[in-house]
Order: C-alpha cells, then structure tokens, then sequence
C-alpha cells in the first residue's frame, strides 16, 4: 500500500486529469479527433493531458482563451505527436495565442547585391526552434470548422517542432523505424518535382508555399495527411507513405471532399 508521502509525490508530479465532460465537448468540437479510433483517442487524452500540464498559454492583443480552447488546441498539437509519444513534446514550452493573423519582423539577405532589408511579414502561425509556438486563434477555429480543406495551422507548426527536435528545420524529424536514406531521397524527389513547376501552371494539391525550403515542404504534406490524405496520395504516393509510416493512419481517410482546398 503507497503511503502518504508517495501519494504526494504522485500529486505533484501526475498532471490533473482532463475532465469528462470537457474532453467531450472538445472531442466534439475537434472532427480530427473524433474520428481516431477509441485506442487513439484514449492515448489522445493522456497526451493532452501531458501537453497541457507541459505548456504555458498566453492569450495576446485580445485574444480569449479558456480551458475548452486550450484543450482544442492541444488535442491538435498532440495528434502529430500521437505515435512520436510525449518524449516529441520536448524542448519548448510557451504557446502565444494572438486573435487573429499577427505580423513578425523580419530580415532579407540579398547575396547579389550584398544587402539585408527589414520588413514585416503576416502570418497565421509560427515555429521557433526551443521557443514558442504561436498561433493565429481565429485561423485555429478555422480549421476546426473547415478540416477536409487541406490545411490545419496547429499541424502545420507541429511538424517544425518535430522536425527541430534535432537540430535546425531541414525537413527530417528524428525517425525509429523509417530508413534515414529513404525519407531523404522520396523527400528531396518531390520537393524537386514541386519546384521545377512553374506556379502558373500549378496543379498540384500540394501548395506551392511548400516550396520555400524543405522544412515547408514537410509542413504543407503534413497538413494535407491530416485533411486531404486521398489527394496527397494521389499525387505524391511515396510521401503519402512515409507520413503514414510516422504519424500513422490520417484520421481523414474516405472525409476530405475531392478537389476541395481553400486559399492559403
């Protein structure tokens, strides 16, 4: 029988658990999560519950955030993380939460002509390596009420926390049971394939931001495992693949109406 100092212990250390009828209205709030399987989402939850007790929120210019927000944007933030475990969560700490698109500062290195420029760029979510994630809330709600259009801001950052959990974002998080080589060589395939078409002549699912780097590249294919998987296998089956192989199963599949993508 656990005495009482380990009962304490357990007290300070285990996260407070979701309760049920909050995690029912946020299941329902959330068509990603509600269509997991009952093992998934049992798994969900826990993970939820750690990213919660792990994280801290901070609601920005006006945004308002309460404890049923918070757990719709966890649910999502933890299901790239699902089959990763809560070991991905690693390394970062703070969610800033702005009510809509938000601007950042930023610097243009211009190598032809040897200068830099500063300037403000608009963006609805954002990735600092072993800082913050920060999100634009209305985009967040956005996705909730629109998840078979091909794109999920929470995913799309997720998968730059995964994929900086070893170093700077190049496109290849840390893998288990996926051959380094081969996510390397079907990656940079693709991405060239993306690149060499003309955006006037665009017309693939894959958004064409994805071809700012390989670490976008990553991102944009994760949004669409999550929301259009059928069109991503359509036209990228090699990739399709290996997101399966590490995020598991797109709890979009036989959901996402064809054809179907919304303006980035």
């Amino acid at each position: 029988m656990p005495g009482r100092w380990w009962r304490s212990l357990r007290v300070r250390f285990e996260p407070p658990p979701i309760a049920d009828s909050l995690w029912r209205r946020a299941l329902a709030g959330c068509p990603l999560a509600r269509r997991l399987d009952p093992e998934r989402q049992a798994r969900l939850r826990q993970l939820a519950t750690v990213f919660l007790a792990r994280k801290n929120f901070h609601a920005l210019a006006g945004a308002v955030l309460d404890d049923y927000w918070r757990l719709l944007i966890a649910m999502q933030a933890c299901l790239p993380a699902l089959q990763q475990g809560a070991a991905s969560l690693r390394g970062w700490r703070e969610i800033l939460i702005y009510p809509g698109e938000f601007k950042v500062r930023r610097s243009h290195h211009d190598d032809r002509a040897g200068l830099v420029t500063d300037g403000d760029e608009v963006r609805v979510g954002e990735a600092w390596e072993r800082g913050p994630l920060v999100l634009s809330l209305a985009d967040v709600q956005l996705d909730l009420e629109q998840p078979w259009d091909g794109y999920n801001v929470v995913v799309h950052e997720m998968a730059h926390k995964l994929d900086m959990l070893d170093g700077p974002p190049d496109g290849v998080p840390p893998l288990v049971q996926i051959p380094r080589r081969r996510w390397i060589e079907q990656f940079q395939l693709a991405y060239d394939r993306l690149v060499n078409t003309p955006p006037d002549g665009h017309t693939s699912p894959i958004d064409h931001y994805a071809t700012e780097s390989a670490s976008e590249y990553f991102a944009v294919v994760s949004e669409l495992h999550y929301s259009q998987p059928a069109l991503l296998r359509e036209a990228e089956p090699a990739i399709a693949d290996l997101l399966e192989a590490f995020y598991g199963r797109s709890p979009a599949e036989g959901c996402e109406p064809p054809g179907f993508r919304r303006s980035r």
